[in-house]
């Protein structure tokens, strides 16, 4: 049994997809911050299959507790937690309570309960601002550019100390790079609560008409066309990528193994705001206006992966390319203003 915190969300939904699939059984924790319930029938409806949900906060030890009483936890993949850069820094108390004591208390619970099996959610933004691209695993850390990357950076720091003191301990760290898409049926994708903070939902709700135009913050970059660059990843080329983690640890378990390990998820390749803004338009016919506004507090020019150690290791190979991002979540913001 795999418990999946934040599992209602928008990579965790996905990922209890590609779980489900694959033969796991999965039980939810999630607080429905930024999702809603109704996405575990939409996920039945995709797999046929059922999976219990538990509503509520990872800072809320007693449920956690309560959790691993009643199931028969082998392992966490821990998504839950406070994901947006810019907000980030405007609310940086909340952010640091949220994904570092949320996280402290679920490995506490974990520990008590002697399940020692854990895929962690972590973050290109711990690479903070580099001159090398693309960025590797053994590229030096340095301070990340928001509170966002601050919190995957202590978290990533508290899990290899945690490594360190009990080897016994199977950790993998997963740094994303920027997620978009959405699963093919046009049923589960990313739908933020209130206005989008990341930028496939703001073009895709900017070309259904539900905002009058796109900001793309800054054209002033040292990038091709001034605007900013990251690797952008299909949302289910990324879910594939933790049942991979997942079935690696299960390797070393059976060998009596303990390990943590960093892997980079993403393409290998950068795309501009304005290649994408351009490319959507282009697989989908349709405009996007968009107005270039004031660079964001914590952006950076450029970051894209090397995804080279996940793919040796893990066998992990991207099979979405950015027209599939397009037009799948084109394909899930149409589904879900005709329902």
């Amino acid at each position: 049994m795999i418990l999946v915190t934040g599992g209602l969300g928008y990579i965790g939904s996905h990922t209890i997809v590609e779980l489900l699939n694959n033969g796991y059984d999965v039980v939810v924790l999630d607080n429905l911050s930024n999702t809603s319930i109704d996405v575990k029938d939409k996920i039945k409806k995709i797999t046929g299959k059922d999976f219990k949900v538990y509503i509520g906060d990872i800072l809320d030890k007693e449920l956690e507790n309560k959790i691993f009483k009643e199931n028969k936890i082998d392992a966490v993949i821990h998504f839950a937690g406070l994901k947006a850069v810019g907000e980030s820094s405007v609310i940086p108390l909340e952010y640091y309570k949220n994904n570092v004591e949320g996280t402290l208390h679920l490995l506490e619970v974990m520990k008590a309960n002697n399940c020692k099996s854990l895929v962690f959610s972590s973050s290109a933004t711990v690479y903070g601002a580099q001159d090398i691209q693309p960025l590797k695993e053994s590229a030096p850390l340095q301070d990340p550019t928001n509170p966002y990357g601050r919190t995957k950076r202590m978290i990533e720091d508290i899990l290899k100390d945690l490594y360190k003191s009990d080897n016994s301990w199977n950790i993998i760290l997963l740094r994303y790079f920027n997620p978009i898409g959405a699963h093919q049926s046009g049923l589960i994708g990313e739908k933020p609560n209130g206005i989008p903070n990341n930028l496939m939902p703001y073009i895709t709700q900017t070309a259904i008409g539900v905002r009058d135009h796109l900001n793309v913050f800054g054209n002033d970059y040292k990038t091709h066309d001034g605007t900013g660059v990251r690797d952008y990843i299909h949302v289910v080329d990324l879910a594939r990528g933790h049942v991979l983690a997942l079935n690696k640890i299960n390797k070393d378990k059976k060998e009596s193994k303990g390990n943590l390990d960093i892997y980079n998820l993403g393409t290998g390749v950068g795309y501009s705001v304005l290649d994408i803004v351009n490319t959507f338009k282009k697989v989908n016919n349709i405009d996007v206006p968009y107005v270039i506004a004031p660079r964001r507090a914590g952006d950076i020019d450029c970051c894209y992966a090397d995804p080279t150690k996940a793919y040796k290791e893990l066998g992990f190979k991207c099979e979405k390319n950015l027209s599939d991002m397009c037009k799948d979540s084109w394909n899930f913001q149409k589904n879900l203003n005709e329902n």
